[in-house]
């Protein structure tokens, strides 16, 4: 069986010190959850994160990575930068740096192969905008996006690669898809990944939704078959309403 995974994406919130309010806070309440449990967020709280999430059962991922290992990339963090302050996991290809950051299809398959190769487990995120959605073809953007997005890699980087399914029509508007929806876009990201890599494989590929998660929807939408847990963003910020998502 499938573990669930819950992560929280903090996005462009929590100084250092808040950062640290907050662990304080929601490390104690989520400490017998046998659920895998993330916290990604900005850069420069990351090392402080590490420290204080030590011997805990909370986990720590970066929002974005670059592909290369160094260069002229001004701005830019490497995956081996993220993997010697001890950050585990890393979120790549989100909608809002496809939107706003160029992020391409192209990019995301070439930072998810350079996050295995320095050892960082990927949550890569795929998603339709609501005018796809309207015109039905939302099984074809997100398996596509999907099957770029794990081009060239081999079965055991499949299996361990998270895939983060959000409608972009859902995110941050208090809109959800029905937890049937949701369940059946990612029943068709993991019959795409089944084609290409067999179902064994595609069985075991955790697949999480994303797009306005919230305690109250959060048991509905992990009790189905298909989801594996959520990619949270607002929710996540508060330390008693994330908790209750990671124990729905």
């Amino acid at each position: 069986m499938r573990k669930k995974v819950i992560a929280g994406n903090w996005k462009m919130n929590k100084n250092v010190h808040e950062a640290e309010e907050f662990m304080k806070e929601f490390i104690p309440l989520v400490k017998d959850s046998q659920n895998e449990v993330i916290i990604c967020a900005p850069y420069l709280d990351l090392a402080n994160l590490v420290s204080i999430a030590k011997g805990t059962n909370v986990k720590i991922g970066a929002q974005n990575m670059h592909w290369e290992v160094n260069g002229a990339y001004t701005g830019e963090v490497s995956g081996e930068m993220l993997k010697e302050l001890g950050v585990e996991y890393v979120i790549i290809g989100h909608s809002e740096r496809r939107q706003y950051f160029n992020e391409t299809d192209e990019t995301v398959n070439k930072k998810i192969k350079a996050a295995f190769a320095c050892g960082l487990k990927p949550i890569v995120c795929v998603g339709e905008a609501l005018e796809e959605r309207e015109r039905g073809i939302t099984r074809e953007i997100i398996t596509q996006q999907t099957r770029l997005a794990l081009e060239g890699l081999d079965n055991n980087q499949v299996e361990n690669t998270i895939i983060a399914y959000e409608p972009i029509w859902a995110i941050g508007t208090g809109k959800t898809a029905t937890s049937e929806d949701a369940n059946n876009s990612i029943k068709e990201i993991r019959e795409e990944i089944g084609k290409i890599y067999g179902q064994n494989v595609a069985s075991r590929v955790i697949i999480q939704y994303g797009g306005s998660v919230k305690s109250a929807n959060a048991r509905e939408l992990f009790t189905t078959s298909d989801i594996d847990g959520g990619l949270v963003g607002g929710a996540s910020l508060k330390p008693e309403e994330f908790s209750k998502i990671v124990k729905y």
